[in-house]
């Protein structure tokens, strides 16, 4: 009963996604179409939800296999009424991982963090508002850990085979005081190149108050990850700096002078990765909405340049709403 009470919260929670960014602040952007796929049906796209991965969450054999075949033989749901019951509680249980944002909506923290650190069920039932949006819940998550069992829990949530858990461990070492910008993106770069894209959301998510804090800074020390072999990683890089973003704080100087980013920009302007194309069309859609002369020249100098199929898509993307 108390499952089926939780399960009518979540299902209301998850029927307005907006609403999900609530206690970002003023600057909480919404999302557009193309933000959405990823977000709601991203991971039904194996593209997106697995382009050049190799981390995979350490599990034994036994759990390997029941993990697997629990997740290729279904498709992630896009409703909340649409998760079977055996499915929600496999996730609230940490043995499955999501295949929807809707599906990491719907799932009990409390309950999720209960079976993966019983230890912690009480103080998890207290510290975790069920009612609050995502991203709150997940700052909720990590600090509860983090309170009580200090850093050395964040490896064990880092291995752990359950994507939501992982996340908790890329906002618990964005939590971690006294560390540089540089510090802290470098101890996220297992999250942003995990083979789940929930997870990759969280690692961003997790370190944006940073890259708010110190935009320029961000960029240089992410400029080299344009050039990773990881197209995820590579995405991170645009995805992290965007100047409104998901669910997060605006970075005021990139909506005002979205130039400030145009070195790491112009290195993904032919990205073969159709992931890392959506994003760095995003970020351009993003810069349209204040500066929309630099998305036109950006995009003018780029086609000037290049007449690869990756730019001509990127372009169209980023000034879709021009």
């Amino acid at each position: 009963q108390a499952l089926e009470l939780r399960r009518g919260q979540f299902a209301r929670d998850q029927g307005v996604l907006q609403d999900q960014g609530r206690g970002q602040g003023d600057d909480a952007d919404e999302m557009d179409i193309a933000d959405k796929q990823i977000y709601s049906h991203g991971s039904n796209n194996p593209e997106t939800r697995y382009p050049e991965s190799s981390l995979k969450p350490a599990t034994s054999p036994k759990q390997e296999t029941t993990f697997s075949t629990m997740n290729q033989a279904r498709k992630g749901a896009r409703r909340a009424a649409d998760i079977p019951p055996e499915v929600l509680d496999s996730l609230n249980r940490g043995e499955a991982e999501a295949l929807t944002l809707v599906e990491n909506l719907a799932t009990d923290f409390a309950l999720l963090l209960s079976h993966v650190m019983p230890e912690l069920a009480e103080r998890a039932a207290t510290q975790i508002d069920s009612t609050a949006g995502v991203t709150k819940r997940m700052v909720q998550a990590a600090d509860c850990v983090l309170q009580a069992k200090g850093v050395a829990a964040i490896e064990e949530l880092a291995s752990h085979r359950a994507d939501l858990v992982r996340g908790w461990a890329a906002y618990m070492i964005a939590a971690l005081p006294e560390q540089t910008l540089a510090d802290r993106l470098q101890q996220l770069r297992r999250f942003a190149a995990d083979e789940h894209f929930g997870v990759r959301e969280w690692a961003w998510l997790a370190v944006r108050p940073a890259i708010v804090a110190e935009p320029v800074a961000a960029l240089e020390i992410l400029s080299p990850w344009t050039q990773d072999k990881d197209a995820n990683v590579r995405r991170f890089a645009s995805e992290a700096t965007r100047p409104r973003g998901v669910w997060c704080s605006h970075i005021a100087e990139f909506k005002q002078s979205p130039e400030l980013a145009r070195g790491l920009l112009d290195k993904l302007s032919e990205d073969p990765s159709r992931y890392v194309q959506d994003s760095v069309a995003n970020w351009l859609n993003d810069a349209g909405k204040t500066q929309p002369d630099f998305v036109r020249a950006c995009c003018a100098d780029w086609q000037a340049a290049s007449d690869s199929k990756a730019t001509a898509y990127i372009v169209k993307r980023a000034t879709r709403n021009l």
